[in-house]
C-alpha cells in the first residue's frame, strides 16, 4: 500500500536529544510514534502553562516533551496529501478561543468556521493569543488557489493559502479533524487537489427536489471539498426553474428564482460553482409541449420526442432566450449545453429520414453538409450565446462528431459519459484533438433512479477501488500522458424513474459514492485506507 507523505521534524527531535541528554531510542517506540509505555515518559510543560499565566506569548514552537508522542496525520475525507508530524498536544477548540483573519476577504470563511466550532469571530487582529485560529491569505499568482497550509503549533492554528478557496478547504480539514478526533494534531498539513473540477450533477428536471434538500447537499459538498454543483433543469419531463421570458414552459413543481438565488449564494459561500444545463437540441420535451410548432418531425410527419427542429429560426430563438435569461441567475463561469441524444442522429440515414434538416444543412454549410454538420453548427451557436456572457461551455461527448465539414469549437469542453452511442468514439480521440475533458463515466458515476436499462446503482467501494479520473469509458484508463487534459469529474444523479426513490433515499444512496469520488479527484493514487477503513471513517466524520 502506498504510504502518504508523513514527515518528522528533525529539528524537534534534535532539540529533544539535546534537552534530555539521552538518545531517542531510549523512549521512542520502534514505529516512531511515541513511547511504547506512556508511564515511562517524564512529564513536560504543555503550551498555555506558566507563560500564559504570566500574560506573555507562548513560544512559537514549544520544546518537544516526552508527554507528547509524534503526531499522526489527520483523518479526513478526502485525505490530506502531506502532513509533517511534530510533537505537541495539538489543538482543541474552546469557547474562549478566537477566529481572526489577516484579510477582510476571509470574513465569511472566518464566521462560518467560528460558528461551526463554537468559537468567537474576532475579525482582523494583529495580536496573537493562545488558542487562536488565524486565517491568512498569502497571495501567490503562481500557486494553486485551492491549495492551503495548516499549521498546528504552540496552542494555535494558522490556515493560509494563496486564494480564499484554499483557506476554506483548510477550515474543512480542521472541522473534520475536530469532529472525528476532537483535536487537530500538532504539525503542518500541505494540501491541494489533483483535479480542478470536482462535482455532483443533479437531474432536477425529471425529479423535482426541494430547495432545502439541494441546500443540504451544498453543505455536504462543501465539507467534502467539492467545487461544482450541476443542475440539469430542463428535459422532456419538466422545466423546473421559474422563467420570465417563457413562463408557459415552466412545470407546476419548480424552483422560484428567489430559491435559486439562495442556492447559488449558499454554493458561492462554500466555493462551489453552480453549473446550469438547458439540454438541446434533444431533451426539450417540456419546452416543446408549449411550442408544438417547433417539434421535429420525420419524413412521414411523425413527431420526434424531445427533439426541436433546428432548421427553424424560432428554435434557436427560444433556446437563446432561455440561455440569456438564466445567465443572470447563474453567475459562475461554467455552462453545460447538453447536446446529447438528438434523435435525428440515431437513425441509420438521417438525411433520408429528415429531409428538412438535410436541406437546411446544405443551405447553411454547403452542398456536402450533413445533418450532423447542422447539429454541430447548432452547438457552436449556443456556445457563442453563453460565451458572450463570459461562460465556458461544455457538452456531452455524443454531441461531438467525427469528421464533417463543421467542427465543434475548441473551447467546448467534453463531458464524457458513455461509449454506448451509435458510432461511439474512444475518449482518446477527443484528447488527441487537444480537447479538455470532464469525467462523468456512466460505468462508475451514474446514479440512475430505478436502475433502467443496464444501469445499477454505483457503490462507493467500486469507485474507491477501481476508478480514477483516467478511467473515462468503461473500466479502461486512457494513457497517463493525457492526465492534464482531464479537468476532473462529476458524480451524476439522473431521474429516469423519479418515484423509485425519495429525496431522503437519494441522499443516503449517494453518501458513500460521493465520498469515494472526491477522494479520487483530490488524490487519484492508491488510498492509504482500505475500503472498510474508509467507510468507518466516513461514519465517524458524519
Amino acid at each position: 500500500m502506498r504510504q502518504r507523505k508523513v514527515l518528522v521534524v528533525a529539528a524537534a527531535a534534535g532539540a529533544l536529544v539535546a534537552a534530555s541528554g539521552v538518545g531517542l531510542g531510549l523512549w521512542v517506540s520502534s514505529d516512531g510514534e511515541g513511547p511504547a509505555d506512556p508511564a515511562t515518559a517524564s512529564a513536560g510543560k504543555s503550551p498555555g502553562g506558566s507563560d500564559e499565566a504570566a500574560g506573555t506569548a507562548p513560544e512559537a514552537s514549544p520544546s518537544p516533551s516526552r508527554s507528547y508522542p509524534l503526531s499522526r496525520a489527520p483523518r479526513t475525507i478526502p485525505a490530506v496529501r502531506e502532513h509533517t508530524a511534530e510533537r505537541g498536544p495539538g489543538w482543541r477548540p474552546e469557547r474562549t478561543h478566537r477566529v481572526v483573519v489577516g484579510d477582510g476577504a476571509l470574513a465569511d470563511e472566518g464566521r462560518l468556521i467560528a460558528g461551526e466550532l463554537g468559537l468567537t469571530y474576532a475579525g482582523e487582529k494583529d495580536d496573537e493569543r493562545h488558542g487562536d485560529l488565524r486565517l491568512v491569505l498569502n497571495r501567490d499568482a503562481g500557486a494553486n488557489p485551492e491549495s492551503y497550509t495548516m499549521t498546528v503549533r504552540g496552542g494555535r492554528v494558522t490556515v493560509s493559502g494563496p486564494g480564499e478557496a484554499g483557506v476554506f478547504y483548510g477550515t474543512r480539514t480542521l472541522k473534520q479533524e475536530v469532529r472525528g478526533a476532537g483535536t487537530a494534531p500538532e504539525g503542518v498539513v500541505r494540501d491541494e487537489p489533483a483535479k480542478r473540477r470536482r462535482g455532483l450533477m443533479l437531474d432536477i428536471a425529471r425529479k423535482h427536489y426541494t430547495a432545502d434538500w439541494i441546500e443540504d447537499r451544498i453543505r455536504e459538498l462543501g465539507d467534502l471539498k467539492f467545487n461544482e454543483l450541476g443542475l440539469h433543469f430542463s428535459d422532456d419531463q419538466g422545466f423546473r426553474i421559474e422563467s420570465d421570458s417563457h413562463p408557459e414552459i415552466v412545470s407546476r413543481d419548480h424552483l422560484t428564482k428567489a430559491q435559486v438565488k439562495r442556492i447559488v449564494d449558499l454554493a458561492a459561500s462554500r466555493h462551489i460553482t453552480v453549473v446550469p444545463e438547458i439540454d438541446s437540441p434533444g431533451h426539450l420535451g417540456a419546452v416543446l409541449a408549449a411550442h408544438p410548432d417547433l417539434q421535429l418531425r420525420d419524413a412521414s410527419g411523425r413527431a420526434v420526442r424531445g427533439a426541436i427542429d433546428i432548421s427553424k429560426p424560432g428554435s434557436a430563438g427560444i433556446v437563446d432566450d432561455l440561455l440569456d435569461e438564466y445567465a443572470g441567475l447563474f453567475p459562475g463561469g461554467q455552462w453545460h449545453l447538453g447536446g446529447d441524444e438528438y434523435q435525428a442522429l440515431v437513425v441509420s440515414d438521417p438525411e433520408a429520414s429528415f429531409p428538412g434538416l438535410a436541406a437546411a444543412a446544405r443551405e447553411k454549410h454547403g452542398s456536402g453538409a450533413t445533418v450532423e454538420d447542422l447539429a454541430t453548427g447548432w452547438l457552436d451557436d449556443r456556445a457563442a450565446t453563453v460565451r458572450a456572457h463570459g461562460r465556458t461551455p461544455r457538452a456531452w461527448n455524443d454531441g461531438f462528431f467525427r469528421g464533417g465539414s463543421v467542427r465543434a469549437a475548441k473551447d467546448i469542453q467534453v463531458a464524457y459519459w458513455t461509449g454506448k452511442e451509435i458510432g461511439a468514439r474512444q475518449p482518446a480521440e477527443y484528447l488527441r484533438e487537444g480537447r479538455t475533458v470532464l469525467n462523468y463515466n456512466d460505468e462508475f458515476l451514474y446514479y440512475v433512479l430505478g436502475e433502467p436499462l443496464t444501469f445499477v446503482y454505483p457503490t462507493g467501494e467500486r469507485i474507491y477501488e477501481q476508478w480514477t479520473p483516467l478511467v473515462l469509458r468503461g473500466t479502461t484508463s486512457v494513457p497517463a500522458r493525457y492526465d492534464d487534459q482531464i479537468l476532473g469529474g462529476s458524480f451524476a444523479v439522473w431521474g429516469d424513474l423519479p418515484r423509485s426513490q425519495t429525496q431522503e433515499q437519494v441522499a443516503a444512496g449517494i453518501r458513500l459514492p460521493l465520498r469515494a469520488t472526491v477522494q479520487k479527484l483530490w488524490d487519484p493514487g492508491e488510498p492509504d485506507l482500505s475500503w472498510t477503513e474508509f467507510r468507518a471513517l466516513a461514519d465517524e466524520l458524519d
